[in-house]
């Protein structure tokens, strides 16, 4: 997740205990993903993290 992500531009900024936060700043406006570092993730957590990065669904369909 986190590397798909990092080719959308995100960074991560930090990692706390199970998650890691991505963010991706876009001129004044900055974008932050919590992400579950897990290595598998729920349906809905999928798309609550694909919703809020923005990020077009077929790039995580194809990964």
């Amino acid at each position: 997740m986190c590397r798909i992500l990092e080719d959308w531009g995100f960074v991560e900024v930090r990692r706390r205990g199970s998650h890691i936060v991505m963010q991706r700043r876009e001129g004044e406006s900055t974008t932050t993903v919590p992400v579950p570092d897990h290595p598998e993730l729920r349906r809905g957590t999928l798309a609550a993290i694909i919703r809020q990065s923005c990020v077009q669904r077929g790039a995580f369909e194809s990964a």
